[in-house]
């Protein structure tokens, strides 16, 4: 027997409750408590683990369907790689925030299961890719050890929620919104309303209303305000990118703070119950408010506001770190003066505290290796607060650094490799991992990337210093790499010439942020071999410099218009394609289209054994958290045992349906069709609109979910066997 989940290197160990999952053919023992110095896991935390450890099994010995397993494993953020046999594993860090501790225990565990390195997101979540699925559930623990989450960084769920990389240090903030993140981050952890929806939501906070965070482009965005002296935000409501990009809309010019766990969870319900359910490139929230208009949707909103429980959740105040407990380096002389002073003009960023200072790392492609995040660590925890945070753009800053301490740091991270000018810059390129390991991905977005780095840090080294002009790369259309707001953006294509695929690029210029909400989609300019896309950088840079006349890149780019920039282009478009031209960047191999199906998305389940398992689990759930009097949650269980129960109605029926809100009404329809039934089920389902949820409606509403599963499982088990009746005869 192994000797289960917790570390080799423990000595002193004190087992009070055991508790177990199969791995292959061997029992993986899960110790409730372990060594004097390991840290006692949350046993909600670890059932999670061991659920995942169990389903595993009774997926590899077809117990449990795989549609239901995809999508348990993907809400806890275990993702199917391009590579047959291995995942990708998305850790959840809530606005990007990173303990020094946290990172090295993340180093150790890429190092155990993987290869050594550690991937930052634009969505600021850490990925470790090339993980054996029966590893996961061991994975998962010892990230846990030091606090650190899958749950609900896949699949249908809230994802990792985002917030400007300078949020608490910000001198133009109104206040540090790091805290609001972090409260709503757990309030949405786990809830019931965030675990069976159409399609993912995004959510975040800028720290100013130049919305760093992009807020504009999510589901939900929060931008700080203070109005008669109390802290509130503008709440946006519907953007998002993907193949077709929206700009969020204006929900609420001001909310206080405490509301905003009450209308993420009122707008979470409504999507909930009328989003799309089964087309899943129209599913997202951005496609509800466009169907319906956003004056219906926000009534819709309201309207669940009346019944959202008003929990009192507190809002921390960020601590504020003292001055005389962050250390100073050693004095060092620099040697390489004139490089120290570019670096500190590209890459250190004054706080509003002024004594201190934030260090920021440019990461190419996000990717930093197990051995360089160790030793970034301990010069992290030696001279700042202990706390990193990773960027949207896929790479890292340092807080709360002293300026004595600069010139020691600058040199410890030059050894390192870490000092690479222009953080946020024309040469720090963002890009998502495109056929690196993405089955979606078409072009190899991190070998463009490379090579555009590179070329501007050559032949445009002015551009170092520029935070105007941003370059954003995906592999795909899906915009991962944010491709869709750049100011210059690629996403991978393809492109037929006689007969044969060449990989290719599509480029867009003119996208970016207005502040305040406001934001510009980028437009489609021309289509071009992947590898001329740094030449087509190289003209569209050049005539810039020559032409602008010191007006900002978009700004230059909108008094020209789109015709222009596809001229400039179109003869280096319009080129025979060469040999080298068939290999996209880094590739040995001619192209081929491989694309195999997202997971990005989730899965649509409708299989009547997948759902049975949906409306067990439910009920099962909804019995809990009432003997809990945790009764919101309670009655949203019970809210989907109805739905569930009505879905496998529909589909016993041949029906189909698009939402829940069309499940409910065409189950009500047949109730009210049927004349030996008197159950009035849309109006009773429904009563979650209307009750407030305490403990006799929770209990009563629990209790008829029960009773009317049984009403229609009972149906459906007639209509088989009239079905199975008829092929007899």
């Amino acid at each position: 027997m192994e000797q289960g989940l917790f570390s080799k290197k423990s000595k002193k160990i004190v087992v009070k409750k055991l508790t177990s999952y199969c791995k292959g053919d061997k029992i993986i023992v899960m110790k409730t408590f372990r060594t004097e110095t390991e840290n006692i896991l949350d046993p909600v935390v670890q059932q999670d683990i061991i659920d995942l450890g169990q389903k595993i099994h009774e997926y590899k010995t077809g117990q449990f369907p795989e549609d239901k397993f995809k999508a348990m494993r993907l809400a806890r953020g275990v993702y199917g790689q391009r590579q047959l046999g291995v995942q990708m594993i998305r850790i959840k860090l809530p606005y990007g925030k990173l303990l020094t501790n946290q990172l090295v225990r993340i180093a150790d565990v890429s190092d155990k299961y993987s290869n050594g390195n550690l991937h930052l997101t634009t969505r600021q979540d850490v990925q470790i890719h090339y993980v054996s699925l029966d590893d996961t559930p061991q994975l998962w623990e010892e990230l846990e050890q030091d606090k650190i989450t899958l749950r609900e960084a896949c699949g249908n769920t809230v994802r990792n929620i985002t917030a400007s990389v300078y949020a608490g240090i910000d001198p133009n903030e109104p206040f540090d919104v790091s805290p609001h993140a972090e409260a709503l981050f757990k309030y949405l952890l786990r809830n019931p309303v965030n675990q069976d929806m159409g399609r993912k939501i995004k959510i975040a906070f800028s720290s100013s209303e130049e919305d760093s965070a992009y807020a504009f482009l999510n589901d939900l965005g929060f931008i700080p305000k203070v109005k008669d002296g109390k802290r509130g935000f503008k709440l946006l409501i519907g953007g998002g990118l993907g193949v077709k990009p929206f700009l969020a809309q204006v929900a609420k010019e001001f909310i206080l703070e405490e509301d905003i766990f009450a209308y993420t969870i009122a707008t979470l319900r409504v999507f909930d119950r009328y989003g799309e359910r089964q087309k899943r490139n129209k599913a997202r929230l951005k496609y509800l408010l466009d169907s319906i208009g956003i004056e219906a949707f926000l009534q819709l909103v309201e309207e669940e506001l009346v019944v959202v429980e008003r929990e009192d959740i507190q809002i921390e105040e960020s601590a504020e770190v003292k001055l005389n407990s962050v250390r100073v380096a050693p004095f060092t002389n620099v040697e390489d003066l004139d490089d120290y002073l570019a670096w500190f003009k590209a890459n250190i960023y004054h706080q509003k505290q002024e004594e201190f200072y934030a260090v920021q790392l440019r990461i190419t492609n996000g990717n930093i290796s197990s051995k360089t995040a160790r030793k970034l660590a301990k010069l992290v925890s030696y001279f700042s607060n202990g706390e990193l945070r990773v960027s949207i753009n896929q790479g890292l800053i340092i807080k709360y650094v002293k300026k004595d301490s600069l010139p020691y740091i600058y040199q410890e991270l030059k050894k390192l490799g870490l000092t690479n000018l222009g953080f946020d810059s024309t040469a720090d390129i963002t890009s998502c991992p495109g056929t690196d390991t993405c089955n979606l991905g078409i072009a190899n977005s991190t070998g463009l990337a490379r090579e555009l780095e590179l070329f501007i840090e050559s032949n445009h080294k002015q551009l170092v210093f520029n935070h105007d002009i941003k370059i954003k790369i995906s592999g795909c259309f899906n915009a991962c790499g944010q491709h869709s707001i750049a100011n210059i953006g690629f996403h991978g294509s393809t492109i037929k010439k006689d007969g044969k695929l060449v990989p290719a690029v599509q480029l867009l210029l003119g996208g970016g942020i207005l502040g305040n909400g406001d934001g510009i989609i980028s437009e489609k300019i021309i289509k071009l071999p992947t590898k001329r896309a740094v030449k087509a950088v190289d003209i569209i840079l050049k005539d810039y410099e020559e032409n602008s006349d010191k007006l900002l890149f978009n700004q230059y780019y909108n008094s020209k218009g789109n015709r222009y920039f596809y001229d400039i282009l179109k003869e280096l478009a319009n080129e025979p394609i060469q040999a080298s031209e068939h290999l996209d960047w880094g590739q040995k191999e001619k192209f081929a289209m491989n694309i195999g199906v997202g997971e990005c998305a989730g899965v649509t389940i409708d299989l009547a054994q997948t759902i049975q398992y949906e409306i067990d689990e439910k009920i099962d759930l909804a019995k809990e958290t009432l003997e809990l009097e945790r009764y919101s949650d309670s009655v949203y269980h019970s809210y989907n045992i109805f739905v569930h129960s009505a879905k496998l109605l529909l589909l016993s029926k041949g029906l189909k349906y698009n939402s829940q809100a069309t499940i409910l009404t065409q189950a009500n329809d047949i109730f009210k069709n049927d004349t030996n039934l008197e159950i009035r089920f849309k109006e009773i389902v429904l009563g979650i609109k209307t009750e407030q949820p305490q403990k006799e409606f929770a209990s009563q509403y629990f209790n008829n979910a029960i009773s009317i599963n049984k009403v229609i499982t009972d149906l459906v088990a007639k209509n088989i066997g009239q079905k199975e009746e008829v092929l007899l005869d």
